[in-house]
């Protein structure tokens, strides 16, 4: 985990509220760009909200992480997790761990359960709000861009992952860390240093794991060419 989560209009509104407290802009105008998703998967452009220039906005980010000396922008396996035990040693991660932390919003997500029948995917959510992802931003310089070019930097993205044992009834070894309400701003914010940032996202990830429910679903989620509500609707 996660590889693949759902995004609704509860998640939009967590993002344009993020960022109308403490920054400029509103997701109303977003919309149209950021419909409900429920089968977002990795390589796919997701909005995240973060802080930028002193502000917090909402950008568009690829989900996995692209390395700065990649040829390109994409091919090869992306990093779409990075975990919270070496999050701010690892050499990927240190530098966006640092200055590049952003919150991706979701509805929920998946993971699978192998029975008797084969994998059975389930979906995990929080009960009556939309969840709080911890994530980090690695920009890519591109290459074929001049050093003043609008688009020479473009934006990955990677959910930061913790032991799931903590919770109650849990799916998978690794779950998403996740942030609650009272903790958002502070991992936006720049006032934390490596060991704050640690204690608070693992504080915060240990509170939300301990309310997250989850029931199975139907395997057409399996497909990421399947799409639609009905995908996070319980199985039966």
């Amino acid at each position: 985990m996660c590889g693949r989560f759902a995004m609704d209009d509860s998640s939009n509104e967590l993002l344009e509220q993020i960022v109308a407290e403490h920054g400029i802009g509103a997701l109303k105008d977003w919309q149209k760009h950021w419909p409900p998703r429920y089968n977002t998967a990795p390589t796919q452009d997701v909005p995240v909200a973060r802080g930028h220039g002193g502000r917090r906005e909402i950008a568009s980010v690829r989900w996995g992480i692209v390395a700065p000396g990649s040829p390109a922008f994409g091919g090869g396996r992306p990093i779409i997790n990075a975990r919270i035990e070496t999050v701010a040693t690892n050499g990927l991660f240190t530098g966006p761990f640092a200055s590049h932390r952003c919150i991706v919003a979701a509805a929920g997500y998946y993971e699978w359960q192998v029975g008797e029948h084969g994998k059975q995917p389930v979906f995990i959510h929080f009960p009556g709000r939309p969840i709080a992802m911890a994530g980090i931003i690695r920009p890519w310089p591109d290459p074929a861009k001049g050093e003043n070019d609008a688009g020479k930097w473009r934006l990955s993205m990677a959910i930061i992952t913790r032991d799931a044992h903590v919770a109650p009834g849990e799916v998978h070894d690794r779950m998403p860390a996740c942030l609650t309400p009272d903790a958002v701003h502070e991992w936006l914010g720049d006032h934390l240093d490596s060991t704050g940032l640690l204690r608070l996202l693992d504080d915060s990830s240990i509170r939300v794991a301990h309310e997250l429910e989850h029931y199975p679903v139907d395997r057409a989620v399996n497909s990421t060419k399947n799409e639609g509500a009905q995908l996070i609707a319980p199985l039966g």
